[in-house]
């Protein structure tokens, strides 16, 4: 229930505090004195977008409060987001002009997600201009569910369904990172596979390199090692030449120690020569072209150099040191074929009990539907709609959805003979006004709805049925908190609580302010309904015998 409402510094609203009870609360006016003011503060604390030109004062913040009785069931919610419980609950809106919006929950801050997380359960506005709610699937379901207390029911439904569609969602999500894997795995064995043909553990590629060198320049090193024999062996050559010296100095080396060391010297070198000549002589015999050899070993050189620009490699050791990192990242491959195997269980099981609550919710919804039909007509014969048809057509369909796995449509013909229709092409603004009104006289008496605001659903009628619908939302008032916003007087005399919005002119502002009437008030406020600005005795009467 909202106990109270306190208003500053909105739109045309200098300042209001008002306090709320049970029961009818009707709310009058002339057109333009801010009764839409009102409701737009009270959207503020629905958690409604902030509009900044609806600040008054620049200089000052905008500020919306309200209090409500949110009952003992809302404990759980209050935990859940961490704020303070109270059987007072009081709910708070700052906008400044500096573009600065702040919403408050027992003096917590808050998200608007959260605040219309809340409220939304609290309390629900009627706009005339939403009577075209009711071509709104969920809206029919609602009213049909609300009507054969179904309501239950059809949330367990519709939480089920999403539950079986993230269970669905999660089944893609880990068969597509299993495939993921897979791929990924593919790749690993591909780079392995060509690590390991390279057998990097037994062959040295650093030898292979230096044999090729030798073998891509075998004519060179050939000649390299002949002109080396040749030098040192022809005739006149290095050795021939040492030799003759040595044997010059050797005449004379008796008479000079000096000597016969340069002597044995020489003949060190002559003795190095000859084992130069030899190995040279050796290694140009060794070397024999093989142009097979030669191709494989190119072959393997070029695989060996290609895997290591492949991976950024320099050297032999790093592209073992890699072979064994994708070694590891093969045995750290975990698929999810078990989460995989369980979703997809879980997704039988909770189909199986989707399936089962659908039949449940589609054999009730159809049970209560006569039922539904009658009563709605019955409401609309009370003003003054007797010759009216209703009829409610629930197919079935061939899948499972959040609404059980079928489809709601509400036909209406207004008048005798006129064929049914979708209700909202069936009805004009005044009929269509009656059967809202009919509508949410058959849901506050089922939703755990504390507030209903509605807000001109009188619009069209007047007379008897303007009568009628007073006396159906004074008895929807004895179910719930009820505020109606009407310009009909015989709505208006219905009201347990009767608030009044004026417009004024102060130091060249507009100021709106409402205030709540005592009953010689309500007299002249309804007679003023009645008779115009002109109020006369006769319209008092008439005040007062609507109000009896």
């Amino acid at each position: 229930m909202l106990k109270s409402l306190s208003v500053q510094n909105f739109a045309l609203i200098e300042h209001v505090s008002l306090d709320f009870h049970k029961g009818l609360h009707v709310i009058t006016g002339e057109t333009g004195s801010g009764k839409s003011i009102l409701l737009g503060a009270l959207n503020l604390i629905l958690g409604e977008r902030s509009d900044f030109s609806v600040i008054r004062d620049p200089g000052k913040k905008t500020v919306v409060e309200a209090v409500f009785e949110p009952g003992s069931n809302f404990k759980e919610w209050f935990a859940e987001e961490d704020i303070d419980w109270d059987t007072e609950t009081v709910i708070r809106r700052e906008i400044t002009s500096q573009g600065k919006s702040r919403s408050f929950i027992n003096d917590t801050p808050v998200q608007l997600s959260q605040l219309k997380e809340l409220t939304e359960q609290l309390v629900y506005i009627h706009s005339q201009h939403e009577t075209l709610e009711i071509k709104k699937t969920k809206f029919q379901f609602d009213l049909l569910d609300a009507y054969g207390d179904g309501l239950e029911l059809a949330s367990r439904v519709s939480h089920l369904y999403q539950q079986v569609q993230r269970l669905y969602a999660s089944k893609e999500q880990a068969e597509q990172a299993k495939s993921s894997q897979l791929q990924e795995l593919d790749y690993v064995r591909f780079q392995l596979n060509e690590l390991e043909q390279l057998d990097l553990d037994k062959v040295n590629y650093e030898s292979l390199e230096q044999d090729f060198s030798k073998l891509s320049r075998i004519d060179d090193l050939k000649e390299a090692y002949a002109s080396v024999t040749v030098a040192i062996d022809q005739e006149s050559g290095a050795a021939d030449i040492l030799r003759r010296l040595k044997s010059h100095i050797d005449k004379w080396k008796n008479a000079d120690l000096d000597l016969e060391a340069i002597s044995s010297r020489l003949n060190e070198v002559i003795v190095e020569l000859g084992d130069i000549s030899r190995d040279s002589d050796r290694q140009l015999n060794q070397l024999e072209g093989d142009p097979e050899a030669f191709f494989r070993l190119t072959q393997l050189l070029d695989e060996y150099n290609k895997i290591l620009r492949k991976h950024h490699a320099s050297t032999q050791e790093e592209l073992i040191g890699y072979r064994n990192s994708l070694n590891e990242k093969m045995n750290g491959f975990t698929f999810s074929d078990e989460r995989i195997a369980g979703l997809t269980l879980e997704i039988e099981t909770k189909e199986k009990e989707l399936e089962q609550l659908s039949f449940e919710l589609y054999e009730k919804r159809s049970a209560v539907i006569p039922e539904l039909e009658i009563y709605l007509l019955d409401l609309l014969s009370e003003m003054k709609m007797e010759h009216s048809r209703f009829q409610i057509v629930l197919n079935k369909l061939d899948r499972l959805d959040t609404n059980g796995g079928m489809t709601i449509q509400i036909l209406f013909s207004a008048n005798r003979g006129l064929d049914l229709k979708p209700i909202e092409r069936a009805a004009s603004g005044g009929e269509l006004s009656r059967v809202m009104l009919a509508i949410q006289l058959v849901m506050s008496g089922k939703k755990s709805l504390p507030t209903l605001i509605l807000d001109e659903i009188d619009t069209g009628v007047s007379g008897e049925v303007a009568l009628r619908m007073g006396k159906l939302l004074k008895e929807m008032g004895k179910h719930l908190q009820v505020f109606a916003i009407t310009h009909l007087p015989q709505v208006a005399a219905k009201g347990d609580f009767h608030f009044e919005v004026s417009k004024s002119h102060e130091n060249g502002q507009t100021i709106s302010r409402i205030e709540q009437l005592n009953k010689e008030q309500r007299i002249e406020a309804l007679a003023k309904l009645i008779s115009g600005e002109q109020v006369t005795d006769l319209a008092r009467f008439s005040a007062i015998e609507l109000m009896n």
